[in-house]
């Protein structure tokens, strides 16, 4: 597969992801010009002034012309009105991508939003979210050993399929291809449900009677479980949002397991709890080797 080169990338939504991207490919020599798209000034002429991007631009309509990759990393939740406003500066040759964590809901607004363009749009996600945001957290070594899904469609053009996975592997990355709706319930257990469990536990204890002081005494393994409720509220209401009939199985479910637990702990069953525990520490032992 020929290494793609690119000319003008433009980035819609230069923070973590959009940045990163950027800085990464700048770093491997892959691209001339970056061009940033962003709703706030501050955020832009930061990345202007870090060098994640060459130019900024007022509007898409100002920047798509004459891209060779258009890549959409603002919240899921924007992605229909930003294709929207893509759809009319698009060209023949200009590949457009996105860096959304939900694929099923994103690949319905492309049928709809560039249905005349669908087959240089090329679905992808890159699993390499922190709890920091904003282009000031962007980094070239983002990508470097995480894995990018890529959801391609029927009707994707394998020569844009291919660009767009030269351009993640350039970032260091290590592309996989999945179905969006396998994408998107394979999210939900390992990404989804994690946050809303974080935001959920750090809102309890942040709004008991108690906050101060229990956040006082909070040691490493309150931290460490609650780290990625610092990530964007918007972002992650987006999300959940976009993936709710995944993400409400698997709440239910896990529901199911605290009830169980309660049980347990209700009636003093020891050695059941124990099981469990082992069980849980057996497939966290296991996650650990495949790191």
């Amino acid at each position: 597969m020929r290494e793609a080169r690119l000319k003008t990338l433009v980035v819609v939504g230069v923070g973590l992801i959009g940045g990163s991207f950027a800085l990464a490919l700048k770093a491997a020599g892959r691209v001339d010009r970056v061009v940033g798209v962003g709703r706030t000034r501050e955020n832009l002429q930061h990345a202007l002034d870090a060098g994640l991007v060459d130019e900024v631009a007022e509007s898409l309509a100002c920047a798509a012309p004459g891209a060779d990759v258009v890549l959409l990393a603002a919240p899921v939740g924007q992605t229909g009105r930003l294709m929207a406003q893509l759809a009319p500066c698009l060209n023949g040759r200009t590949i457009v991508t996105d860096a959304g964590s939900t694929k099923q809901d994103v690949v319905a607004m492309a049928r709809t939003f560039l249905s005349m363009h669908i087959a240089r749009f090329v679905p992808a996600h890159p699993i390499a979210g922190m709890e920091r945001s904003g282009a000031a957290a962007a980094t070239a070594e983002l990508y470097r050993g995480r894995t990018v899904v890529l959801t391609p469609l029927p009707e994707t053009d394998p020569a844009a399929r291919d660009t767009v996975r030269s351009l993640w592997e350039a970032c260091g990355a290590q592309v996989v291809e999945m179905a969006p709706d396998h994408h998107d319930r394979v999210l939900a257990a390992v990404s989804h449900l994690p946050h809303l469990l974080a935001f959920a536990l750090m809102d309890l204890v942040g709004r008991h009677a108690e906050a101060e002081t229990f956040l006082r005494f909070a040691g490493s393994g309150f931290r460490d479980v609650t780290r990625i409720a610092a990530s964007s509220p918007e972002m992650w209401r987006d999300i959940c949002l976009a993936n709710r009939e995944a993400l409400l199985a698997l709440v239910d479910a896990y529901c199911a397991e605290l009830d169980e637990v309660r049980d347990l702990v209700a009636q003093g069953d020891g050695e059941a709890l124990a099981r469990l525990f082992a069980r849980a520490r057996q497939a966290r032992q296991r996650l650990d080797q495949e790191a």
